[in-house]
């Protein structure tokens, strides 16, 4: 039988050897990406700016792959979504690829989303991820033509109601 005491110490050293696993498996996961180039709460942080595209952002890491093209990461908070990112991280991501294109004049081959739970998609950086990014900015930048489809559940919580042309009854 375990005493008390020998039953507490095991436990101890097995939850230090779960944690250890994870930051060998985030050290190997990290290698794999190259080395780090920035990181946006350090020294080494660095704002990127795409004047072409009036675009300007700061990944949370930029890891620099070993033929020498580099690679944004972003790092979320939460836990990882059952299936696909949203399309708002999706999206950032793409953005960073494309500040890091006109940076560098490189393309990354894929930019990185990782959430707090461990799990990471790596986005491709393709033609089809850069008409995402540059439609979304040319939307954007239009005028609202007063077009929308309210929806009284997100009409409810949003703080622009007030002032909305286009708030439902």
């Amino acid at each position: 039988m375990i005493s008390p005491i020998d039953g507490v110490a095991l436990l101890v050293a097995l939850v230090v050897l779960i944690l250890s696993l994870r930051a060998l498996t985030a050290l190997r996961r990290d290698r794999a990406l190259g080395t780090l180039r920035s990181i946006d709460d350090g020294p080494t942080r660095t704002t990127l700016y795409a004047p072409r595209y009036g675009l300007s952002g700061r990944p949370d890491a930029v890891r620099t792959l070993p033929d020498g093209r580099t690679v944004p990461v972003e790092i979320k908070s939460r836990n990882a979504p059952s299936r696909e990112p949203p399309m708002s991280h999706r999206v950032q991501v793409e953005a960073y690829c494309l500040l890091l294109e006109e940076t560098t004049g490189r393309a990354p081959p894929f930019g990185v989303l990782r959430y707090s739970d461990g799990r990471e998609w790596r986005m491709p950086w393709d033609s089809t991820a850069r008409a995402e990014v540059l439609n979304l900015l040319d939307a954007v930048r239009r005028r609202y033509d007063g077009h929308a489809t309210p929806s009284p559940a997100k009409c409810a919580r949003c703080p622009w109601q007030p002032s909305c042309d286009v708030r439902a009854a």
